[in-house]
């Protein structure tokens, strides 16, 4: 698309397997300045006490919220490796969200660029929705390395998300930017700092 006579920000998605390092690029974009829509952070809020979606996730999934909101690891054992759940889930989570950003989009209207952080932009057809989309990715074994650290994790559960989400390879290729955090934090910020000017550049020419 053409950033000539844009009535709204640039939107960049944001993308990246598991333990990628997304979450710490974003906070890298937030850091200069860059407003960002976290999609999982959106959906923690509504899921916690006094949560919008608690009543629609307690009717279809009994048992699964309480006082301090959804239980994670009762409505996750409910989910997990059902796809038929999962989508019942999405199915009440993704309006919401969708809602959410477009009064995020609303706040910031006048901002030149914003990041959309969306775990799985490409494989729920979010790839759409933005102008531009960044993939942030490391080596398959300093992504395993980072994984098997988190509480909880085994290597079954890894295996099993991996499953789910498309792979690494493929995600680069439809990329238009990738941001490599295989390396040291200085040198993703630098990565980051880059293609934050060269986008501002672009949409001042």
């Amino acid at each position: 698309m053409s950033d000539a006579g844009k009535t709204r920000p640039l939107i960049l998605g944001l993308t990246g397997s598991i333990a990628m390092g997304k979450s710490t690029v974003a906070g890298m974009f937030e850091a200069l300045g860059v407003p960002v829509f976290d999609a999982d952070f959106e959906v923690r809020a509504m899921q916690g006490p006094g949560g919008s979606l608690l009543a629609a996730i307690e009717a279809k999934f009994p048992g699964s919220t309480g006082p301090g909101g959804v239980d994670r690891q009762q409505l996750g054992a409910l989910v997990f490796g059902d796809r038929d759940k999962l989508a019942l889930l999405e199915s009440i989570v993704h309006p919401a969200v969708v809602e959410a950003r477009e009064q995020f989009l609303y706040r910031h209207a006048n901002a030149p660029l914003v990041v959309f952080d969306i775990p799985l932009l490409f494989e729920k057809g979010g790839a759409k929705e933005v102008d531009r989309i960044v993939v942030v990715s490391a080596p398959a074994q300093v992504q395993r390395d980072r994984v098997l650290q988190r509480d909880g994790m085994t290597e079954e559960k890894f295996q099993q998300i991996l499953a789910l989400q498309m792979p690494d390879a493929q995600k680069r290729a439809q990329a238009d930017f990738v941001i490599d955090t295989g390396t040291s934090l200085e040198e993703t910020e630098k990565a980051v700092e880059e293609l934050v000017e060269k986008l501002s550049e672009r949409l001042h020419e």
